[in-house]
């Protein structure tokens, strides 16, 4: 009986298994059939899961200019609320406190941050364009409907609900999107991204200060309105889910309040965002008040607020991706809440203008960083968008905090406690920076030259 060839020659003791298996594979004539080593040249089944993120591509920075957009129609209205505010206290819409003024903007950042417990769920169960369809037509229907408003509780309804849930139907999807595109540069991708936020914070309120004066505040708004109804059309055509959750997450993470680096890290969070409330709210109000400036230097002063940010917002999360998330936003928290205390020593226009400028740069990091920390502080990555949402609902609380307590310690009679008003927003600040250095020791130790 023939042999096949390489077998026949070996005797029988010596050959090696997969010989053995050829031979005995062998019919009478001369057929083989499947053997091992056919089985090993044969293509393995494909492997479940998502592949590995592009990393950069068209598509994938496509998903940034989106994000970009939403950012730019999401924090870029909350960063613009301080224009806001200024008008309200006139009293020519209404009359109101500062600290019922503030409510507005609280609540709507609040929502902002509160609506992604449900807006993450619906996002994993595959429903991207569902929301921002909803998210967009709330924000431009808010805005038309905050233009009609003649009454404190009719602008309540409008810019605090309205377009504060509008807003977190947007957000929580865009940072939960980004990071799927992104393995090594996921800093940088969300740094540019929320950059949005600054140039909505530069571009509305000039468009806000330069139309009231010349149509009204009425057709002011509408004109907002119809750049936030323009500039959507850019995410419903580009943005796309790259990896859908094989179930969806759940609301809450209750292990999360074990986990004691993660659950230090949001309590940092929400004290960070009181402090910063105290600028976003009253960043244009003092210097017109004090009359350091004029009035419209002082609403152009969130727009150099937030034109500092800019870079703030992209530079740290540059520096993360090479030293580490922690090393940046727990020193950067810190500098940030010395720059507020800094605030106490102005007294002029030129000095008015530097401290818009470097308060805004140290505040990019409470918008572009965070959703990094809390990647990083979820050992379990299949929830990530359950600890981001809800790391940004209890962080929130700073926001629904900061500006009505803000408003209390201002007061409503003459002279208005601005000294108390920076004091304590510079305290909760530098709090904040040292609740983060605790979290880098927690992860770290004293070990400084370590990337966390």
């Amino acid at each position: 009986m023939a042999s096949p060839q390489g077998v026949a020659d070996v005797p029988e003791e010596e050959r090696t298994p997969n010989q053995s298996s050829i031979a005995d594979t062998t019919n009478e004539t001369g057929t083989k059939k499947e053997s091992n080593l056919e089985k090993d040249d044969a293509p393995s089944p494909p492997t479940n899961g998502p592949p590995p993120p592009p990393n950069g591509g068209t598509l994938a920075w496509l998903q940034v200019a989106a994000g970009f957009v939403l950012f730019f129609n999401t924090w870029g209205m909350i960063n613009t609320f301080a224009v806001f505010q200024t008008y309200y206290e006139s009293g020519v819409l209404f009359h109101a406190s500062s600290s019922n003024i503030s409510w507005i903007g609280s609540i709507q950042s609040f929502l902002l941050q509160l609506t992604g417990l449900i807006a993450g769920p619906i996002y994993d169960r595959g429903y991207l364009r569902l929301l921002l369809v909803t998210g967009s037509f709330m924000v431009v229907f808010g805005l038309m409907m905050l233009s009609l408003c003649t009454e404190y509780w009719q602008a309540l309804l409008a810019q605090a609900f309205c377009i504060g849930i509008g807003c977190g139907l947007l957000f929580t999807p865009t940072v939960s999107l980004i990071p799927t595109w992104f393995s090594t540069r996921i800093g940088l991708a969300v740094g540019i991204a929320s950059s949005g936020s600054s140039l909505g914070g530069i571009i509305y309120p000039i468009v806000l200060y330069r139309l009231i004066g010349q149509v009204g505040f009425p057709w002011a708004v509408r004109s907002i309105g119809f750049i936030a109804l323009a500039t959507f059309i850019i995410p419903l055509a580009v943005m796309r889910m790259r990896v859908r959750m094989p179930k969806p997450r759940a609301v809450i993470d209750w292990s999360a309040f074990t986990d004691g680096p993660f659950i230090v890290f949001t309590l940092s969070v929400l004290i960070l965002f009181i402090g910063n409330a105290v600028l976003i709210f009253y960043i244009s109000y003092y210097p017109q008040e004090r009359g350091y400036t004029d009035t419209s230097l002082a609403f152009y002063m969130v727009a150099i607020f937030n034109a500092g940010s800019v870079l703030g917002r992209i530079a740290p999360n540059a520096l993360s991706d090479r030293i580490g998330v922690f090393n940046t936003m727990a020193p950067m928290t810190l500098i940030l809440g010395v720059t507020v205390l800094c605030m106490l020593g102005v007294h002029n226009e030129a000095g008015m203008i530097v401290e818009a400028i470097v308060t805004g740069f140290f505040s990019g990091v409470v918008v572009a960083l965070p959703p990094v920390c809390f990647r990083m502080l979820t050992e379990n990555k299949a929830m990530i968008g359950t600890r981001i949402g809800q790391g940004f609902a209890i962080g929130g609380l700073g926001l629904l905090i900061g500006g009505p307590s803000a408003g209390a310690i201002l007061g409503g009679a003459e002279p208005l406690n601005w000294t108390g008003l920076w004091v304590y927003g510079g305290v909760v600040g530098c709090a904040a920076g040292l609740i983060m250095i605790c979290v880098r020791i927690m992860k770290a130790g004293l070990v400084l030259r370590v990337k966390v």
